[in-house]
């Protein structure tokens, strides 16, 4: 493999291991995901089950 490509994978892994980071933050926080309200969405009680 040359250069470029090992920086471009590089970059492209980094950038997907901050997404997933920030998903675990914001789904430990209880946020949701989709942005939309809740009243329409068929998994509501998935996302903010009762503890």
């Amino acid at each position: 493999m040359n250069l470029p490509t090992i920086i471009t994978a590089t970059v492209i892994f980094g950038i997907v291991a901050a997404i997933i980071i920030v998903g675990i933050r914001n789904r430990k926080k209880g946020k949701s995901s989709c942005g939309c309200g809740c009243s329409g969405c068929a998994l509501s009680g998935t996302c903010h089950s009762k503890k």
